[in-house]
């Protein structure tokens, strides 16, 4: 996936002007129906990334559904850091992805450019998805669309969702942020690092991928929770976090609505994605430090 080095810079400068612009701001009375809802992460230890057995298992599970050794052959999962015992304070993260009437919310109070995409904008994008397939996700004049209020927002750059979160701070007074790869995971999967919120073994009837899913966004919440109470953190949409991947690109986590298999759902997957890159497959959480 190429895009322009201006194109780029362009969305870089308008999320500066609207996080400066932000900063500047007075800040408003929150409307509570407009807050993502969270839940408490207690402090403590718990373990993060992958071991050989669980890279095995992923690579196995994808090559039974597709019928290649693509994700092998390209070392996917290979890249995911080897299991260790990591400590973390508390903090509270979103039960779910944010939501489209959320991002909504935040649209209309700042006037920030809403997910609207042109045909000419996604094509540079070099995307595997045609226009006609991204067209129920776009919204118009502003609004979401029809009948998805409840599904995760996507089409969202990086910076996109950096703006929200520094808005949604202005209106609570709390230090909203996007999670780093170590706060989501944990939130995610528990302390005792399974493969999956809720084992070690894959099953399709426990989330929206591509395997029993509706080959789209579903409302949020539709599935049992994690250990921790959130929901959708396997599949549905994969996730912006605050961690860098490389210079200009962010880890994305959780896997996709499309993703068959699923070794790409486990919590541990990892995917480093440009930070202006806006794609149907991709929303964010939020998160707050005790």
């Amino acid at each position: 996936m190429r895009v322009g080095d201006s194109i780029a810079s362009i969305h870089k400068m308008c999320a500066a002007a609207f996080l400066l612009g932000m900063i500047a701001a007075t800040p408003a009375q929150a409307d509570d129906g407009d807050i993502p809802s969270v839940v408490e992460i207690p402090s403590g230890w718990f373990w993060q990334g992958s071991d050989s057995v669980e890279r095995q298992y992923a690579y196995q599970i994808d090559e039974q559904v597709y019928g290649h050794d693509l994700s092998r052959r390209n070392r996917w999962y290979d890249i995911e850091g080897d299991k260790w015992h990591v400590h973390l304070l508390s903090y509270h993260i979103a039960k779910t992805p944010v939501t489209n009437d959320q991002y909504a919310a935040f649209i209309e109070d700042t006037g920030y450019p809403a997910p609207e995409m042109t045909r000419d904008e996604w094509n540079r994008q070099g995307l595997i998805y045609n226009f006609d397939t991204i067209q129920p996700f776009l919204w118009s004049k502003g609004k979401p669309p029809r009948g998805r209020g409840n599904h995760p927002v996507v089409l969202v750059s990086w910076q996109d969702a950096e703006a929200y979160v520094q808005w949604l701070g202005e209106k609570t007074g709390k230090k909203w942020a996007l999670p780093s790869e170590l706060h989501w995971e944990k939130a995610v999967r528990g302390p005792e690092g399974a493969f999956y919120p809720w084992g070690n073994i894959f099953d399709p009837d426990r989330l929206n991928s591509g395997d029993r899913g509706p080959f789209d966004t579903m409302p949020v919440g539709q599935f049992e929770p994690g250990p921790y109470g959130l929901y959708d953190g396997a599949g549905q949409v994969f996730e912006w976090t605050s961690t860098s991947a490389q210079a200009g690109y962010r880890l994305v986590k959780g896997g996709s609505w499309d993703d068959r298999g699923c070794g790409v759902c486990r919590p541990a997957a990892r995917h480093g994605r440009p930070e202006h890159l806006k794609h149907i497959l991709i929303g964010f959480r939020v998160m707050y430090l005790d």
